[in-house]
């Protein structure tokens, strides 16, 4: 958002008091499952409310997206303004065109560091949570996606960011499908309600990893090599229709392996979130120009590819906590078409957090089959 000094002078104010009612704003002619049926109704009901909190907690490919459609309508047919945060820029330029789509006569705008729209003036805002930072006290529904994500779980600035860019008396939702232990507690202590939705929206379990020990994978790629093992993987995985997913956990890794995998499959890119063409390849990698694409925790959730397996290399890393293991292993699977996916982590030796996001996985396909 620029330079900004501490001796400088901070303003707001409300340039708008009231905003357009709409008839019938979403054009979406999809239907809900019933498990969608239950956390769309209950959202409808806070934003009937108009003030509240609410968590929807709800497996990787649940459809989230779709369940605050009936929500949105409501809203914007009392003429309310709405905000969708993300911590992360990618999602918000995924989200971007399918709220567009299903709400065709309403404006939008999608506010994130580079991002063409500055001015923050619609009526309906998606945003990432750093551009919170623009409002005071503007949104009669403030929905806060990917609530556990870095960095908006770690940040207090981005927290009070959300409070104040809601109005006092807001309707405020958080959407995960891995709530934090603080939003844990809460919900035992029956302080934030809570909506479960253990399935995925097309019915079929989420995947399960499987643990493959590779020891030597440190020491081959101090030797600028990949492990015969994990070659032999890829060169059989590309035997199927899906593309591939390569998990690393920090920059220099995504270099070096996508790199290494340009001799032995050409053309295979990397992405960051310093990549300043990360939104160009991720768009390839969606239209299928690329077989692989190697990254970095940036693309761990909020991002939908319809027929992909998922390998995370050095999968013990500290920067694979169980939260992003679960997202991570919820990239595939996600289409009707091809509901299944392999997930591979790739480790020296099993940490918690790679057991722990099993398990988390496992309970979720069990209560799932429950309802």
């Amino acid at each position: 958002m620029g330079r900004v000094l501490d001796c400088e002078p901070l303003y707001y104010g409300h340039p708008f008091s009231t905003w357009t009612r709409y008839e019938a704003p979403c054009a979406w002619q999809g239907e809900l499952t019933p498990a969608q049926q239950v956390a769309a109704s209950a959202i409808s009901e806070l934003v009937e409310k108009g003030a509240g909190e609410l968590l929807v907690w709800a497996v990787c490919g649940a459809g989230k997206t779709e369940m605050l459609f009936p929500g949105l309508t409501l809203a914007l047919q009392q003429g309310k303004r709405v905000c969708l945060a993300t911590p992360r820029t990618d999602v918000v330029r995924e989200l971007l065109p399918r709220f567009r789509q299903a709400f065709p006569d309403v404006p939008i705008e999608a506010l994130y560091g580079d991002s063409p729209d500055k001015a923050g003036a619609a009526q309906l805002i998606i945003s990432t949570t750093h551009q919170l930072l623009r409002y005071a006290h503007s949104f009669d529904v403030m929905i806060i996606d990917e609530v556990d994500a870095f960095p908006y779980h770690q940040d207090s600035s981005l927290h009070y960011a959300a409070r104040r860019a809601a109005k006092p008396q807001a309707a405020v939702l958080y959407l995960t499908a891995t709530p934090r232990k603080q939003q844990r507690r809460r919900i035992q202590m029956k302080k934030l309600p809570v909506v479960f939705i253990p399935k995925r929206f097309h019915g079929h379990p989420l995947p399960v990893p499987q643990f493959k020990l590779l020891p030597t994978f440190h020491k081959k790629m101090e030797n600028h090599q990949l492990p015969a093992s994990i070659l032999t993987l890829i060169d059989q995985q590309q035997q199927s229709p899906r593309q591939l997913l390569i998990f690393v956990p920090v920059i220099a890794q995504a270099e070096a392996v996508a790199k290494l995998l340009n001799t032995h499959d050409s053309a295979v890119p990397f992405v960051h979130a310093e990549d300043p063409d990360r939104a160009d390849k991720i768009s390839a990698f969606r239209e299928k120009r690329y077989r692989i694409l190697v990254t970095t925790t940036i693309l761990e959730r909020g991002v939908t590819f319809p027929s992909v397996d998922v390998f995370v290399l050095d999968a013990g890393h500290e920067v694979f906590d169980e939260a992003a293991l679960v997202q991570i292993s919820g990239r595939a699977g996600r289409s009707p078409e091809d509901p299944k996916g392999d997930v591979l982590f790739f480790h020296s030796g099993k940490t918690n957090a790679m057991v722990d996001a099993v398990n988390s996985i496992g309970k979720m396909n069990r209560l799932g089959k429950k309802t």
